[in-house]
């Protein structure tokens, strides 16, 4: 038998046994070993959604999976039999003008998993088994099979970088500490980042930034915190906005350069306001970015060389049965960056 993690209504989770399923031809089945509890399961979980997507029905959470290639489906070779493997939840269609134009990312027919933006939903990778392509699931070469549950969060903060160009050399703003901000923390400093200031209202994610290499982690909250990197009209090249609170995209509209350049990576959950004002007279970039296309097997790659060192973020390891309690710790940022189920 094989073991899911339902939610049937926010906040109302229970474990439901299965048949295990057989993979089809073209699919392999996984056996999970690990899965990451993201921000967008956080809000599913507290409020059944988040801006405009909310559950209709009971689904399985979870996109950040990872595990071991049990069986294969007509087509696909054997040998992929016991092989370690990152999922990748999404799964375009192939056909459509977006996919066609090289955007997958952007598919109009997209099956992500662990999403409810279809009804009935997807279902995520918090239950045993999964079955998905072949493709989907990407070798994963790395000593920590654990690890690999960071590289679908990894693969947005990649796109995101990459959204603002060569890095090499700039001094970059991050706000916002949480797994994502973290993530583009790290990504950035890849990219050649030359100084990376990161802001927050918490004192214990600012630690962990200093640990991750922040050249500068800066609590908001103390008054006047900003102003040396917003004196004049900013001294910031590049700035990440991963909380998406005014705030802070306050912030970063008054440190970024004029020229510069702004990513908004955290998502909106409701209209918001901003001063565009500074936008228009800075000639500022303001871009949005989001998921990822090739960027998975590009975190797949780094996670495993660790090139990107995923290991100070994991923060806590649950059992399927444990799942409230795995919540709760989640939505605490004084005792978890990034929680992980083991199944």
């Amino acid at each position: 038998m094989s073991k899911a993690l339902i939610l049937e209504e926010p906040r109302v989770l229970r474990v439901e046994s299965r048949e295990v399923p057989e993979p089809g031809r073209g699919e392999i089945r996984v056996r999970i070993a690990h899965g990451g509890i993201c921000g967008s399961d956080l809000h599913y979980f507290l409020h059944g959604g988040f801006g405009k997507v909310r559950m209709q029905s009971q689904m399985v959470l979870g996109h950040e999976i990872c595990g071991i290639v049990e069986a294969v489906g007509e087509g696909v070779d054997p040998a992929r039999v016991g092989q370690k493997v990152a999922v990748n939840p999404s799964l375009p269609c192939g056909v459509c003008d977006e996919c066609r134009a090289g955007a997958e990312r952007f598919c109009t027919d997209m099956r992500f998993m662990g999403s409810a933006m279809r009804n009935p939903p997807i279902e995520g990778g918090f239950r045993d088994h999964v079955i998905c392509t072949e493709a989907q699931g990407v070798p994963f070469e790395g000593a920590a099979l654990e690890e690999a549950a960071l590289a679908e969060p990894l693969a947005v903060c990649l796109h995101a970088v990459a959204q603002a160009g060569d890095l090499t050399g700039n001094r970059v703003l991050i706000t916002g500490f949480g797994p994502i901000g973290a993530l583009c923390l790290l990504a950035a400093r890849h990219a050649g980042a030359a100084e990376i200031v990161v802001t927050d209202v918490a004192d214990v994610p600012l630690e962990l930034a200093r640990k991750l290499g922040a050249d500068k982690a800066i609590n908001t909250m103390q008054p006047g915190a900003l102003d040396a990197e917003t004196e004049g009209r900013g001294q910031i090249d590049v700035s990440l906005e991963c909380s998406a609170h005014p705030a802070a995209i306050a912030d970063v509209i008054a440190a970024t350069k004029p020229r510069g350049t702004v990513v908004q990576v955290g998502m909106l959950g409701s209209e918001t306001t901003a001063p565009l004002t500074h936008v228009v007279t800075k000639e500022l970039g303001y871009r949005g970015t989001f998921r990822f296309d090739v960027e998975f097997a590009q975190a797949v790659a780094l996670i495993a060389s660790r090139a990107i060192d995923v290991r100070p973020l994991i923060s806590g390891h649950y059992t399927l049965e444990e799942a409230d309690a795995a919540f709760e710790v989640a939505q605490d940022r004084s005792r978890s960056m990034k929680v992980l189920f083991d199944l």
